[in-house]
């Protein structure tokens, strides 16, 4: 049962006089801190983002669609709730406009719609007129807009009285001009008009509702609630929810960082946690004789466990406070680096309040205690008559506890592989990550048990180096306990990094190379901004062309194969058939046919097919952008999704629930000469430019995935460190015995020069065979291809880990020599 303990003298004696026994524990909770603290810190941030009002800051009441789709799973007590973002805006009906206005306490309610239209290929952003009255915009010249009607800007040039061509999203139309505003890149057409102009006729994207004098804002709240029910998923936004009505990037922005704090948070809270643990066992591990001799001379047990949770309590502490600033400073540079990428909105800062930095204080404090008690059972426990002469002997590697845990857990990673290996898509990568999880936890539990073993195996030419190698194969084979502290964390570096870092470049190149030979196309014309609504169509009636299709780049929701949740699955939207798709674009099509591709039907790729369990002729029930829910008919199913999109439905499918509806490239298949021509389109280019530019693309997440792993690895690397560092300094009577019995400096560093290489390639092999056993099954499900390990940067991975594990062990040992009492 845990009591707190008030610290007693043998815990500040011990802390007082011997520090160097507590360094290492507390750079290892430091570190713990750090992590644990940067990652509490970001997940407050995604709880807490907020963006204030600027649109709707004159509207106190703004009425909006449900962003996400929520989903119940289970049943009973064990119901839980899952909420999906969709990928698009959701929208509501036109008619609900009539029913906030009549809502207690209205004065007006305006269908507001925000959307992106072009003038001579400048871009302009399209309003409805009675939104005029949210920004305090007026006329300059002339009048409202009537039907066919529009107010400029200004600086466009245009007069009233004019005509002027706009590009919409229902295509050119031409308009004349009324009147003009000083509201710079803004055009403003009637209310009606804008709606029917903005891609999605008959839907708005949000109410805003002002009040009578004397309104208060919770009862106008109230009241447009009942008045707008329920049935169309309406949610009313008040205060500060309103910028996230008019942001719709906020929402994506805490999804961001949720998934960093908590996703990769819990991992790398559990390492840290788990090192940290690991380094406080050591310590105590490590004065084995010293509470040996307070047994002997009568201390009772529980005052031995008093003093070691004492001693957490007064090191822990200061750890987990001077921990939080390098945490705090993580947090605040991750931050920034995804602001300065675009993952992250500009106007949400890192939020940073006592909550998260005492929680990791807390973490911090008891993984201390719970080390500490968990350590402090076996000393307790030794008969004080035979206490010195038990702890002069190394330990059976076996326990009773740890060994069954252990191989639980080895065979429970083993199945999970088998598991990951038989599932396909996200299915197989979420039970890869549980194939590591199981695994490092194997090695932790077994870890005196894996130390023999590599002591063992490696020992065996150890024994040809010399005196300094046959000593080294005979302490490391003799101390396993000592030798599983220092290879555990090691192994934790090798395989979490690895697991990242590999993962990225098996689907880098998996994905480079499907793009490339997906692409057949002469030419691609390209605007990352969208292209003219009518660009697919000129790009075909340009001279020398003989086929031109349009992509309309979106997202959508399809069924996960872990149960009903959806994912999201990146889709191309094809303007143009499908049979003048299979000319530009060679989608390895494995059954049915692009041909058949017509509005009602789609094509899928192999990955997805595996994972929803579709074949050819069957109905696919995904989610458009937007949420509407959608049954097409699997026309074809095809092998490289991962370098094009793993859906491929037509366009006239998508582009009514999307908020920027331009297709973003056109594939041409034409003569060179023809490429001129098309430049006025936009930005023209080759295959192998049209890939390169792709490549740049997906630089966010070959970046994330870098920036976790040097977290993780980089943790675990500092705690190998300190671990090996601990261990040596433990050892200088050791070292002092060996020069006394006629071991020349030399050997001995020569021995500790070989069981550090034995600790870091064991570590090094072990780590690698995790990382292996993880990524096998899981790029066979995400690709279908075996992964590719750079061997240049394996080479790295393992020279910078022999490296580093061999100057923590010769440093301390060089000093541990220069000492009087080890010279002979």
């Amino acid at each position: 049962m845990f009591i707190p303990h008030a610290p007693n003298g043998l815990a500040r004696a011990a802390v007082r006089f011997k520090p160097s026994s507590f360094i290492g524990t507390f750079v290892a909770l430091l570190m713990a801190a750090a992590i644990v603290s940067a990652c509490a810190i970001l997940t407050e941030t995604s709880l807490r983002a907020s963006v204030p009002a600027d649109r709707y800051a004159k509207a106190p009441v703004v009425v909006a669609a449900d962003q996400k789709i929520h989903l119940r799973t289970g049943g009973g007590d064990s119901t839980e709730e899952t909420d999906v973002l969709l990928p698009d805006t959701a929208r509501l009906p036109e008619s609900l406009v009539a029913r906030a206005a009549s809502a207690p306490g209205a004065a007006t309610a305006i269908g507001d719609v925000t959307y992106s239209v072009r003038h001579d290929g400048t871009p302009l952003t399209a309003h409805g007129w009675g939104s005029a009255a949210l920004t305090g915009t007026r006329l300059v010249t002339g009048d409202a807009p009537g039907p066919g009607d529009v107010v400029v800007p200004a600086g466009t040039g245009s007069r009233t009285g004019d005509s002027i061509a706009l590009d919409t999203p229902a295509g050119v139309r031409e308009f004349k001009v009324s009147g003009t505003t000083a509201t710079a890149a803004t055009v403003w057409f009637t209310d009606r008009q804008a709606v029917r102009l903005s891609g999605h006729p008959g839907r708005i994207d949000a109410i805003a509702v002002l009040a009578d004098p004397g309104t208060a804002t919770d009862t106008l709240a109230g009241q447009v609630r009942a008045a707008v029910g329920h049935t169309a998923t309406a949610q009313v936004h008040t205060g500060d929810d309103r910028g996230a009505v008019e942001t719709p990037a906020l929402a994506s922005t805490k999804e961001i960082l949720f998934g960093l704090g908590v996703s990769f948070g819990g991992v790398a809270t559990m390492v840290a946690v788990f090192t940290a643990a690991g380094t406080v066992a050591l310590s105590v591990g490590q004065r084995s004789r010293e509470f040996a001799l307070l047994r002997a001379i009568g201390a009772t047990p529980r005052q031995l466990r008093r003093t070691i949770a004492t001693e957490s309590l007064l090191v822990a502490p200061l750890a987990g406070a001077l921990g939080c600033l390098p945490g705090t400073a993580l947090a605040l540079w991750w931050s920034g680096q995804l602001q300065d990428r675009g993952a992250v909105l500009d106007s949400v800062d890192p939020h940073i309040s006592w909550l998260p930095l005492a929680i990791a204080v807390a973490t911090t404090m008891l993984t201390a205690l719970g080390a500490g008690y968990l350590a402090a059972r076996r000393p307790a426990k030794l008969k004080p008559g035979l206490a010195l002469a038990q702890t002069a002997v190394e330990r059976a590697p076996f326990g009773v506890i740890r060994t069954p845990l252990g191989i639980a857990a080895l065979v429970g990673g083993g199945a999970l592989a088998g598991v990951a290996a038989a599932s396909s898509g996200g299915d197989s990568a979420n039970a890869a990550m549980g194939v590591v999880m199981l695994f490092m936890l194997a090695v932790g539990l077994l870890g005196p048990v894996i130390a023999r073993i590599c002591a063992t195996v490696i020992g065996i030419p150890l024994r040809a180096a010399g005196a300094s190698g046959s000593l080294a194969a005979a302490n490391s084979r003799t101390n396993s306990r000592r030798l599983a502290s220092a290879i555990t964390p090691i192994v934790l570096a090798m395989a979490f990094s690895s697991t990242l870092v590999f993962m990225q470049t098996s689907q880098e190149r998996v994905t480079a190379h499907q793009q490339r030979d997906a692409i057949t196309a002469d030419h691609i014309v390209s605007a990352p901004a969208g292209l003219a609504s009518d660009a697919t169509e000129r790009a075909a009636a340009t001279p020398g062309v003989s086929t031109a299709v349009g992509l309309i780049r979106a997202s959508v929701l399809v069924p996960g194969g872990d149960g009903p949740v959806p994912q999201s699955a990146s889709a191309q939207g094809v303007i143009g058939s499908g049979k003048e798709l299979a000319r530009v674009q060679d989608l390895d099509v494995r059954t049915g046919s692009l041909a058949a591709l017509r509005p009602g039907t789609v094509a899928v790729d192999t990955t997805l097919a595996d994972t929803a369990d579709l074949r050819t002729g069957d109905r696919l029930a995904l989610r458009l952008p937007d949420g509407t829910r959608a049954n097409p008919k699997v026309v074809a199913v095809y092998g490289r999704g991962l370098g094009t999109s793993l859906v491929t439905l037509p366009a006239a499918d998508l582009k009514t629930r999307m908020t920027s509806p331009y297709a973003t490239d056109i594939l041409v298949r034409a003569t060179p000469a023809a490429a001129g021509k098309l430049s006025a389109l936009g930005t023209v280019t080759d295959a192998s430019g049209y890939a390169a530019a792709q490549d740049e693309d997906r630089e966010l997440s070959a970046w994330a995935n870098t920036v976790m792993a040097a977290v993780l690895g980089g943790f675990a690397a500092i705690a190998a460190v300190n671990t090996l560092v601990m261990t040596v300094l433990d050892r200088r009577r050791e070292l002092t015995m060996l020069r006394l019995v006629g071991s020349t400096r030399r050997q001995v560093m020569g021995m500790i020069r070989w069981e550090a290489l034995l600790v870091t390639v064991a570590g090094a092999a072990l780590g690698t065979a995790i990382a292996l056993a993880t990524l096998f099954p899981m790029m066979r499900g995400l690709t279908g291809e075996s992964p590719y390990i750079p061997p240049l940067l394996y080479g790295t991975f393992v020279a910078v880990t022999i490296g580093l594990g061999l100057l923590a062990a010769l440093v301390p040992a060089r000093a541990a020599l220069r000492t009087r009492a080890a010279r002979p």
